[in-house]
């Protein structure tokens, strides 16, 4: 039945889903932790059952990138019940700025001078965000600790995805290492954020189908139609795609909660996303411009 939805469309459609997580974490009942906790567990199990590669290849190499993936679960979680969805979203959306500081020490991948440019304006972007002032509200009980947590989430996103693409490079029997270490890593989540997601109340029917929803469909089959569309579109096309969660995730906060981020904190997010799109048109032109 997958093989019937078209590539780029499947990258569309899990983009959307990822794009749900905002504000379908702020309009759940519990607290961050227990969404964390609980919503991985459901995305573990759902990935487990659905793609059959992701319940092999568990070795050391995807444990390590597995527990970068589970903390940023569980930040990004956490954080997003804290400050605006819009802020929680943008600032993981930095992760291009670290990956440029880091990949020189972790991946031996050389600073390129067109990226000095790109990591001033995402600086730019974050700085933007992070003095927008934002008060308290109901979606959004404490915005400054909330986007500490964003940033935190940024950077053990970027972790995340030098990570991955450490582990494509590297020998594998699995020809989804990437795949197994997002599961073991929803794995580690829940296991991890278990502790201060206990004890549990009376938990409603609305709150249990939305972590059924955020842990099978906005995580689980998200990640399943992601990585049917990354098989077959190129990785430019797909990186562009992709950005339809950060755009759309601002807007579903607003439509629900009526949550509107504060003019500085939207144009920090226009920057960011601006530079990661210059960043992955410019890095696709040079590819094709390098000699054979």
């Amino acid at each position: 039945m997958l093989e019937r939805v078209p590539h780029r469309l499947a990258v569309v459609l899990a983009a959307a889903m990822f794009s749900t997580g905002g504000a379908a974490i702020k309009a759940c009942g519990l607290t961050g932790y227990q969404v964390a906790s609980f919503r991985s567990g459901v995305a573990a199990v759902t990935l487990a059952l659905l793609v059959p590669g992701a319940r092999r290849g568990w070795t050391w190499r995807t444990l390590l990138v597995g527990v970068s993936y589970a903390a940023t679960m569980i930040l990004f979680a956490v954080g997003n019940k804290l400050t605006t969805a819009a802020n929680s979203i943008f600032l993981q959306s930095a992760a291009p700025l670290y990956i440029l500081l880091l990949a020189p020490w972790l991946l031996k991948e050389r600073i390129q001078r067109r990226d000095l440019g790109l990591m001033a304006a995402i600086a730019l972007g974050l700085a933007l965000i992070l003095s927008a002032p934002e008060s308290a509200r109901g979606s959004a009980t404490d915005p400054l600790r909330g986007n500490v947590f964003g940033v935190a989430s940024g950077i053990t996103w970027a972790l995340t995805l030098i990570g991955l693409r450490w582990l494509e490079r590297a020998p594998s029997a699995t020809p989804r290492p990437g795949l197994a270490a997002v599961t073991l890593g929803n794995a580690l989540a829940c296991v991890l954020a278990l502790p201060w997601a206990l004890p549990v109340g009376a938990i409603t029917t609305p709150d249990l189908g939305l972590v059924v929803y955020l842990g099978a469909i906005q995580i689980g089959l998200a990640y399943v139609f992601l990585t049917h569309g990354f098989r077959h579109v190129p990785a430019f096309e797909a990186s562009l795609l992709i950005l339809v969660e950060p755009t759309l995730s601002p807007i579903w906060a607003w439509l629900i909660h009526h949550e509107v981020p504060g003019w500085l904190a939207i144009a920090g997010g226009v920057v960011v996303l601006g530079a990661t799109t210059a960043k992955t048109w410019l890095d696709q032109r040079a590819r094709r411009l390098a000699p054979p």
